[in-house]
């Protein structure tokens, strides 16, 4: 019997496959985030941690996931570095931020 293979770096993440890549498309902030223009208020918006998308926008960061919440109408990816909201599907059109 031999020993079981083992992957070189099984902690290491793989490649992306095209079939995996996320296609972005930048969404009005005022469209998924309620208030956004009340200047008075501070909005409390909740991130659920960050993915592994660049914003395609201003290139400098990864993107952080924002799920609905009481002031968020859709679930979307932000960039905290540009203030931009995309929204994520796969190449086959399959929406990537539906639960």
């Amino acid at each position: 019997m031999s020993p079981p293979q083992e992957q070189p770096h099984p902690s290491r993440r793989q490649h992306a496959e095209p079939e995996d890549c996320l296609v972005l498309s930048e969404l009005n902030p005022r469209m998924v985030i309620d208030h956004i223009d009340d200047e008075g208020q501070p909005l409390h918006v909740l991130t659920f941690g960050t993915v592994r998308e660049i914003c395609p926008k201003c290139q400098s960061g990864h993107l952080k996931l924002v799920l609905r919440q009481s002031a968020v109408r859709v679930a979307h990816l932000f960039c905290a570095d540009c203030a931009s909201c995309f929204d994520a599907h796969y190449p086959n059109g399959a929406p990537a931020l539906t639960i």
